[in-house]
This record gives C-alpha cells, sequence and structure tokens, in this order.
C-alpha cells in the first residue's frame, strides 16, 4: 500500500491573524505551513501523522504534497523526520487564486510517480487534520480495509459531538462546514455522502475526513470525475465522494474512529487555538482517572429456567451482589489477578489443595482476557477503530460462586463497559441490544460456557426487566423483546443460598435434547412458561402481588415436573419446601444452588431469616437495584 500526505493548501486567514496578532505569543508561528503548526501534546500536527504512519512499516511508499510557497518548511522537517526527500512533491501553487485542490494534488502524485502502473492500495490523508491524541492505530484500519476491499473503498469517519457540531456551523448558523455520511448499520456501507449540508437536510452527525483508503480501479475514476468539470467550484474530496457514492453508486465503507479531528482548513486564529484547546482537553481528561463500572447480580423471577427455548423470563438485578471492574491508562497492557479467586501462592501443598478443590481453577482473570480478545475483535471486524493506548484491568465480586446468580457475566459485562467508555466506543457503535450477545460470545465462543442470552440482558439494561426471546424475533434480528417494567415498589424478596454449593451448571439434566427433537411435554412446558411470565408482566404491572406469588409458585412446580427432583437436587427443594412452609412464594433465580422468595411483610421476612439460618442456609434481603424501589415499602401487599 501506498500512503499521500496532502499538505499544499494555502493559510491566508491563519497567517493574516497571526502577523497581526499584538500579543507576539504566536509570532514563532508566521509562516508556518498548517501542517507544521503544534498539534496536541505540542508536537506538531505532521509529526502525529508520520509517527502513525512509519509505525511498522505499513507502507511501501510514503508521498507528500505541497505547494510552491511552503515546499523549504517541509523539505526542512523531511530531513529532520527521516522522511524521503525524493518523495516531497511540489505542486507549484504559490497563490491561492492557483490552487488547484485536493483532489488534482492526488492526481498529480498518480501521475508523476506512476502509481497507476504499480496497481497499489493508497490511503490518502490530510496532513494538516489535527486530531485528539496520537493514540489511533493505524493497523486496524489498514486490516479492516483488507477485509472490504474485495468490494469497496473505505472512508474514515467519527460522531461529532454537541460542543464540535457547534463550532462546525457555517456563518449562517445553518450550514455544516464538513461533510456527513449516512451509513448502514448492518454492512457499514455509506449510502448517502452529503458535502457541507445544512444541519436540517440529515439526522446524520458521522462526519467525513481526508482520511481515504482507495483501490486502483477507484483511481482510475479521478480523470473522469476531473474531466467532468465542475463549474468554479474547486474539485474537492467531500465533492468527489458525493459523486462517487451518491452518482455512481460506488461502495464505500465506514470505519469509525473514537478520536476526534478538525482540519485546519481555512480557519482563523481563533479557531487553531480553540480547537486545540478543546482537544487538549479531551486529551487530559481520558488520561486523568480510572474508569469503574459495576454490574449486579441478577435473580429470575419467571420464564423459562434456563436459555436455548426460544422462551420468556423476568429478571431481576439486586443490589447486594456486584461485580466491579476498574481500567486506567498504563505504560503497558496488564491484567491484574484478584487476590482471592487468582491466587499464585499458598501457605503450603495443603492450602494448595484445599482452595482448588473449594474454589476450582478458574477465576476472574481469564474472563477479563477473553473480554480483552473479542472486544478487539469486534470493533476489528465492525469497522471500529481504537486507540493505540495501554490500560491496567482488574476486577473484584462479592457475587457467591456456583449459585446461579450469573457472576461471570457480571464481571464480562462490567469489562466490556470499562473498555468501551476507555476507547470512546458508545451505544452508537454498539447499541445496548446488541451488547448481551458480545457478553455471551465472551463466554461461550472464547471459553466455551454453555450459556444464553437471559442472564446477560438483564445485566445490560439493569432493573427489573422482561425478556422475550420468540423464535421469529430471534431468528428474524438477531435479538429478543426486552422491556422495563417499573411498578411503583416491590414486595420484600430474599435470596437464600447453599453455603457449599456444587456446579450449578449441572442441573439441566436431558430437557435441551429432548426439546430440540420436539417431546411433547418438553415443548408444552416451555410454552406454558412463556404464558405464566405473560401472567406475571401484568401482575408486576398492576402490582398484584398475591397473584405473582402464586405464579411464581406455579412456576417451580412445572420446572419440578419438567426435569425431576432427582436432577433439581435434594438440597435445592430443600430450600423450597422450607420457604413454603413459611408461606412464601419460592423459586430458583437460576440454574440452581440458591432460592428467591416473596414475602407478605418485614415480620415474614423475619421468620424466614430465623427458619434457613436455623436449617444452614446463607439468607439475605434481596435489595432491588431499580432506582426508586424500595422492597419495605411494600410490607403487607400479599
Amino acid at each position: 500500500m501506498i500512503c499521500v500526505i496532502l499538505a499544499a493548501g494555502q493559510a491566508d486567514k491563519l497567517e493574516n491573524d497571526i502577523r497581526e496578532d499584538l500579543s507576539d505569543q504566536f509570532r514563532h508561528l508566521e509562516g508556518v505551513p498548517k501542517a507544521l503548526l503544534p498539534g496536541v501534546g505540542g508536537k506538531r500536527i505532521l509529526d502525529y501523522w508520520w509517527n502513525a504512519i512509519k509505525t511498522r512499516q505499513l507502507f511501501s511508499d510514503v508521498f507528500l504534497v505541497t505547494n510552491a510557497d511552503k515546499y523549504k518548511h517541509f523539505e526542512r522537517w523531511a530531513m529532520g523526520a527521516d522522511f524521503p526527500l525524493d518523495n516531497v512533491v511540489n505542486n507549484g501553487s504559490s497563490l491561492p487564486s492557483t490552487q488547484r485542490g485536493a483532489l488534482a494534488d492526488l492526481r498529480l502524485v498518480v501521475d508523476t510517480k506512476r502509481l497507476a502502473d504499480r496497481q497499489e492500495d493508497v490511503m490518502v490523508v490530510a496532513g494538516d487534520m489535527m486530531f485528539q491524541d496520537d493514540t489511533f492505530d493505524l493497523t486496524q484500519v489498514l486490516n479492516y480495509y483488507r477485509l472490504k476491499r474485495s468490494t469497496g473503498d473505505l472512508a474514515l469517519c467519527y460522531q461529532l459531538d454537541g460542543q464540535e457540531e457547534a463550532g462546525l456551523q457555517g456563518a449562517t448558523g445553518e450550514r455544516c462546514t464538513r461533510g456527513l455520511v449516512h451509513v448502514c448499520p448492518d454492512t457499514n456501507r455509506i449510502l448517502q455522502f452529503l458535502e457541507k449540508p445544512l444541519w436540517t437536510e440529515t439526522p446524520s452527525r458521522l462526519a467525513s475526513v481526508v482520511f481515504y483508503c482507495l483501490r486502483p480501479s477507484t483511481l482510475k475514476t479521478l480523470d473522469e470525475y476531473l474531466g467532468l468539470g465542475v463549474g468554479e467550484a474547486t474539485p474537492t474530496f467531500g465533492r468527489y465522494l458525493a459523486w462517487l457514492i451518491n452518482e455512481r453508486e460506488w461502495t464505500v465503507y465506514a470505519m469509525k474512529l473514537a478520536t476526534g479531528f478538525q482540519l485546519i482548513g481555512d480557519v482563523g486564529l481563533h479557531d487553531y487555538t480553540t480547537w486545540l484547546a478543546i482537544f487538549q482537553q479531551r486529551h487530559l481528561s481520558d488520561q486523568r482517572k480510572p474508569i469503574r463500572h459495576r454490574v449486579h447480580a441478577r435473580v429470575g423471577l419467571m420464564g423459562n429456567p434456563s436459555d436455548g427455548f426460544y422462551g420468556k423470563t423476568i429478571s431481576l438485578s439486586i443490589q447486594n451482589f456486584w461485580a466491579e471492574v476498574t481500567i486506567a491508562e498504563s505504560h503497558r497492557l496488564r491484567l491484574l489477578p484478584h487476590p482471592l479467586y487468582d491466587p499464585t501462592e499458598f501457605g503450603s501443598l495443603h492450602d494448595l489443595h484445599g482452595t482448588s478443590t473449594k474454589e476450582g481453577y478458574l477465576g476472574g482473570l481469564r474472563l477479563l482476557q477473553a473480554t480483552c480478545k473479542r472486544f478487539y475483535q469486534f470493533a476489528s471486524e465492525n469497522g471500529t477503530a481504537l486507540g493505540r493506548r495501554n490500560f491496567s484491568l482488574r476486577y473484584d465480586t462479592n457475587i457467591p460462586r456456583q449459585v446461579g446468580l450469573a457472576g461471570s457475566s457480571a464481571i464480562v459485562t462490567a469489562a466490556l463497559r470499562c473498555l468501551m467508555d476507555f476507547y470512546g466506543v458508545t451505544e452508537r457503535e454498539v447499541p445496548r441490544h446488541q451488547l448481551p450477545q458480545l457478553v455471551l460470545d465472551v463466554e461461550r465462543s472464547e471459553l466455551g460456557i454453555q450459556a444464553g442470552l437471559q442472564d446477560r440482558v438483564v445485566q445490560v439494561y439493569g432493573g427489573l426487566v422482561y425478556m422475550d426471546f420468540g423464535r421469529e424475533l430471534m431468528e428474524g434480528r438477531g435479538y429478543g423483546d426486552y422491556r422495563w417494567l417499573r411498578p411503583r415498589c416491590l414486595p420484600p424478596l430474599f435470596l437464600a443460598y447453599l453455603a457449599d454449593p456444587s456446579d450449578s451448571g449441572k442441573i439441566h439434566s436431558d430437557v435441551s435434547l429432548r426439546w430440540k427433537r420436539g417431546d411433547e411435554d418438553a415443548v408444552s412446558a416451555m410454552a406454558k412458561f412463556a404464558e405464566l411470565t405473560d401472567a406475571a408482566r401484568d401482575a408486576i404491572s398492576g402490582e398484584d402481588w398475591e397473584a405473582l406469588a402464586k405464579l411464581m409458585n406455579d412456576n417451580f412446580e412445572l420446572r419440578k415436573q419438567l426435569y425431576g427432583p432427582e436432577s433439581l437436587g435434594e438440597q435445592n427443594l430443600r430450600m423450597v419446601e422450607l420457604g413454603r412452609q413459611h408461606g412464601a412464594a419460592v423459586k430458583f433465580p437460576g440454574s440452581g444452588g440458591a432460592v428467591v422468595g416473596l414475602c407478605r411483610s418485614d415480620e415474614h421476612l423475619a421468620a424466614l431469616r430465623e427458619a434457613y439460618q436455623e436449617a444452614g442456609f446463607v439468607f439475605c434481603q434481596a435489595v432491588p437495584a431499580v432506582d426508586g424501589l424500595r422492597p419495605e415499602s411494600a410490607a403487607g401487599a400479599l
């Protein structure tokens, strides 16, 4: 691949402002080309590009186009930066009136350096384009381009924020001063390119920048476009891309950059210093403090007992138990082991044996590593470039193990949230309804954990969530119908679990296989679970807690009938029976090892606590992780 850096633009307005500035603060910048002005961190704007471009020898050749007026500046820069002098191309222009535009400058390089004969791809960047920091990774850009190049070219873009939107308005305040694109969310193909449109013409705020990867066949269209004639307008890249995409229906894909860009084009000193300050502040804020995300455990209140049946379920996040992941910038990328769950030192061989027997061999460190791997892969395959930044990642959790409260997915979800925030990836790039699938891919594809979507959905959305995984939805669009349920209050809930549980994942028996084979009892039971879930949704919405209690008991009886008491386990059944003996509605909140129950009052809750603790079980009041909902406020609701 060949890289062409465009740096031939004139800077009359900026140079005049510097010359007339009475403070002398910018006198040292008089006559300096735009690409050699200081950027974020004090380095010259072009230095950032050159550092990124020369890394890992990604290009067979790099050319820089400048004008006659600034040629000596770039010649001096090239000698100091170890840039090949023969590759600095002079377009001969020394006046704004003689400029032919960036598109003509690219064709000059193509013609004089015989690039068309070499049949190589070309990456084009504007050398006077300031960006937020120097951390974006060109390797990701080129890898994504190679993934797409058999069918199209690549244009880099990024999402404007409100501050930038205000700064990019034209003199009337109604027209954007750069190109905006409409991108297909499924394929990342640019559907429409709007060059400096009215803000009212499009809801898109995805801005195009002069940063393209072009195939040899696309370069051949330069002559065609330039030969059309564009009246008095300079044939800019924006107009060319608009013609190529909108009129020629050329396939151009978009890749989204997390960092912001600002072309130092026809701007004055005030605009330059303003953008420099904005980007500098963002750069500093990115590095200032760690990012933390906490994800709560969940309890299943209603629905099919496991995933994969195209069923329905209602789950609740609880404040009692959580996983928290922290990410902070660091020189090297480090995954920090948890002192309890990822031990590497033991007091003795007896200590190692006892710890391994009780805790197993697999802590949370593998979850962090798998999450990082899958996140990078997802970003690379979906056209989102990540910054070249390193970090330290660590986790903590108090979710009891092997009692079916979704402890592993809580760590993965929190880690993904941290990575997204750290790299500036928002829900525009990863919509909320897609995030549960990404969490599931980490666990199932990377680690071989048998799991489904429902735990990940409630942990992504948080609160009290109704989920419909109907076959038509899942096969048609790949995700279900997810809705928050928001009653004014909830009755007291409790959680009881085994102090020394076994593996909760062994409880599902052969029901899944029977269902796939069309077993009448299994198919009928799953349909009944869905009916109970819809009824429970209505009961919660109407705050009919007596109806909800009956439905919870019915849900467990159906599960017991379908799976058989032997597969459910003696201790698990004992916890259910104990709660019912004391008048509570009780069911499994997950795979087994715990029960969730619904009480009539705080006094009822106290009696249940005593009974469970006397029987040797761990007991706690389940506190919903839902704003404004306090379980004690509904005392006596049943």
